[in-house]
């Protein structure tokens, strides 16, 4: 079998990607690709996880229309969200998505109990009022009452394929419920959300085979016969297997509908400082950890593009971007604001009025502030990010991968901003990242850095050199998010 389907899921699509190492190259072709995202329904905005089971399958049984009888499959999705299961090993419900409001107030109803520090202290996860512990905080206990168990939804959908249920460790850490020096269970954590640790299937590492396709539970399909191994499932942490980084040296943003800014590492950081500035420490495949920040990334653009009734495509937007006049207000991208308003247009808009700031009318001034200030953000980011490591050794290259990477205008505004060379790409290095890890399992790779050279061959990047850039824009950009946090 030297087959390989990465099925890779994210807040606004999913897709099927299939790849073979043949002539020392890795190939990716799309199989099938499909819609995803959050909808209202029975008093929460809930994922849709039938019809992404049904699309998953669509896109396999495409696999065998295409002659391959054996493969291995890997699934990656987004982190925190989850599925509930009974004792007779059913589903309570559609999965609550985690940018539903339910959380909002999360974080500073579980501080009134719980400090916040020590919560940090023990996880080393970035406080995020939809991280799991607080989602479970705030679960109806009715129906955490009927849960035996607890599955993320990567987990979740390698359960229904496979009939075997795990915990993967790169997702599982994005719950805020392990402990980062033991590498298990808090007891004391699931102790203040009311769950045990029974809750939870056994944590496995990226890498393991999970098991065979029940091709019988699908008569309707004609399927592969295909084993499932359950690979680095959160996909930031698929992503960042798949940057082609060498050496020490480098920084990483993962460019999707969140933007994840950060290096890898092999020691949380756990500090006060570290605490302080909100970065996380997610753990990564082969004993790696992420230590990282989010910033709300694509998602702004995503949003501006769909209020305009997708009138214009993201590239057209960047080259309307590109002819509006730069730096013409500073916004705060990571403002909780911004996290699932009506109408991301009227609330950029209303941030900068309130702000008393030019306000951004036309879709090329809307596109120009997103970006604008989405670079200045990872410029500022990674000045803390060096002060928070204590490197001695200036970060000399940032990777930008996923979607993002394509962006050439904003990857050059931020080269600008940040004084750094960026290497661009691979756009899909989440899936590629997914493959990688099905690869090292059937033993085609011994090593992560072995497998990054792979990738690096494979794949072609664009380089993007700093230009002169004035430094008063960004400490001003700096004073001003300081001050209006402050407020």
């Amino acid at each position: 079998m030297n087959t390989f389907i990465a099925i890779d899921i994210g807040a606004s699509s999913g897709r099927l990607m299939l790849s073979r190492w043949e002539n020392e190259q890795i190939t990716l072709e799309e199989i099938h690709r499909f819609k995803n995202g959050f909808r209202p329904h029975d008093g929460f905005d809930r994922w849709a996880i039938d019809y992404l089971i049904q699309e998953i399958l669509v896109g396999l049984q495409k696999v065998k229309q295409a002659g391959i009888n054996d493969c291995f499959v890997g699934i990656d999705t987004w982190a925190v969200d989850y599925c509930l299961i009974d004792q007779a090993g059913e589903r309570l419900g559609d999965p609550v998505a985690y940018r539903d409001s339910r959380t909002n107030d999360a974080i500073a109803t579980f501080g009134q109990r719980y400090s916040l520090q020590k919560l940090y202290e023990k996880t080393g996860i970035q406080l995020q009022p939809f991280n799991t512990i607080f989602q479970l905080a705030t679960e109806e206990a009715q129906l955490l009452q009927k849960a035996d168990k607890l599955l993320l939804i990567p987990d979740y959908l390698g359960y229904v394929f496979t009939g075997k249920m795990v915990t993967e460790k790169t997702n599982a850490s994005t719950m805020q419920l392990l402990n980062a020096n033991t590498q298990t269970w808090d007891s004391e954590l699931l102790a203040e959300v009311g769950v045990t640790e029974g809750l939870f299937p056994p944590l496995v590492d990226a890498g393991t085979v999970l098991g065979a396709l029940q091709t019988q539970k699908f008569p309707a399909y004609d399927l592969p016969q295909a084993t499932f191994v359950t690979v680095a499932s959160h996909d930031t942490a698929s992503a960042i297997i798949g940057t082609p980084g060498e050496g020490s040296d480098w920084g990483y943003i993962s460019s999707g509908t969140w933007s994840l800014l950060g290096i890898e590492t092999k020691v949380p950081n756990v500090s006060l400082a570290a605490f302080d500035e909100n970065y996380t420490n997610e753990w990564g495949a082969h004993n790696t950890i992420r230590f990282l920040k989010n910033i709300m990334g694509m998602w702004l653009i995503q949003e501006v593009a769909r209020q305009q009734d997708y009138q214009y495509s993201y590239a057209e937007l960047a080259e309307l971007a590109q002819a509006t006049p730069a730096f013409q207000q500073f916004v705060d991208v990571n403002d909780p604001r911004f996290l699932n308003p009506e109408n991301m247009i009227t609330e950029l808009q209303a941030y900068c009025r309130e702000t008393q700031q030019k306000v951004p009318e036309t879709a090329g001034e809307l596109a120009r502030c997103v970006y604008d200030n989405l670079a200045l953000c990872y410029a500022s980011e990674l000045q803390k990010l060096e002060q928070l490591t204590g490197t001695t050794n200036k970060l000399q290259k940032l990777h930008i991968v996923g979607g993002g990477s394509n962006n050439r205008f904003l990857n050059q505004l931020t080269a600008d901003a940040a004084q750094l060379t960026i290497e661009a790409g691979p756009s899909e290095a989440t899936a590629i990242g997914n493959l990688l890890m099905q690869m090292m399992s059937a033993g085609i790779f011994t090593s992560l850095a072995e497998a990054r050279r792979a990738v690096k061959h494979s794949f072609p990047c664009s380089v993007h050199e700093p230009q002169p850039f004035d430094h008063k824009i960004l400490s001003n950009y700096q004073r001003f998010i300081e001050g209006v946090g402050k407020k």
